[in-house]
């Protein structure tokens, strides 16, 4: 998404060490993974740090964020939440369209064509990503537990109480009693997407749980 703020911070580095170190014998020839978690619990930080520690160790890697499939641009979203609180949900994002360019990627294609969000415009434009040189490829999102196409799933086991500074310094949002309501609900969702995960990110960021090798 383009105009979106990361704050990657040393635990950020620290945990995508160990999840890279792990993923070594997993990675095979275009492998996807997805980093799944509550609003402003780091997915976007965590996958990027992922994605540049395997890119450095020359295992070309990429991320697509959940963020640039939604239904509708963020602001106007927004407003649509406001109107009706039961919008919130993984029908606001086009998850199908995420899924099927996981695998055209997993397929061996060497192009995708991906919504991308431009922020501050609040609109959605249409990009050619060239995937071809690609080994991984990272989805990151609130929902991208439920992806089909996925070959390892990343939590991190933070919730919305634990979020909520960060939310405020990526400073996205504007806050107002309302949105602790869409985070209760979308809390209420994602937390049951926990027992989806290969790997479980603890919420201090201190250490992660292996469920699966």
């Amino acid at each position: 998404m383009i105009g979106d703020k990361l704050i990657i911070e040393q635990h950020h580095t620290d945990r995508a060490k160990d999840i890279t170190q792990l993923l070594d014998k997993k990675i095979g020839d275009r492998f996807a993974l997805s980093v799944a978690g509550e609003s402003g619990a780091g997915k976007s930080e965590l996958a990027f740090e992922i994605a540049r520690l395997l890119n450095k160790r020359g295992i070309n890697a990429a991320v697509l964020q959940q963020d640039d499939y939604f239904v509708f641009p963020p602001k106007t979203n927004h407003e649509m939440r406001r109107r009706n609180l039961e919008q919130v949900g993984t029908y606001e994002v086009k998850l199908d369209f995420l899924d099927s360019n996981i695998r055209s990627f997993k397929h061996g294609e060497k192009q995708i064509y991906k919504p991308v969000v431009i922020f501050d415009e609040d609109r959605i434009i249409v990009e050619e990503k060239d995937v071809g040189d690609l080994k991984v490829l990272i989805a990151e999102g609130t929902y991208t537990s439920l992806l089909s196409f996925v070959n390892f799933r990343i939590f991190i086991d933070r919730d919305y109480h634990q979020t909520f500074e960060t939310r405020k310094r990526r400073a996205r949002d504007e806050f107002e009693p309302f949105m602790l309501d869409v985070l209760e609900r979308e809390h209420l969702i994602i937390s049951k997407h926990r027992k989806l995960a290969d790997v479980i990110v603890f919420p201090d960021f201190g250490s992660i749980q292996i469920r699966r090798e």
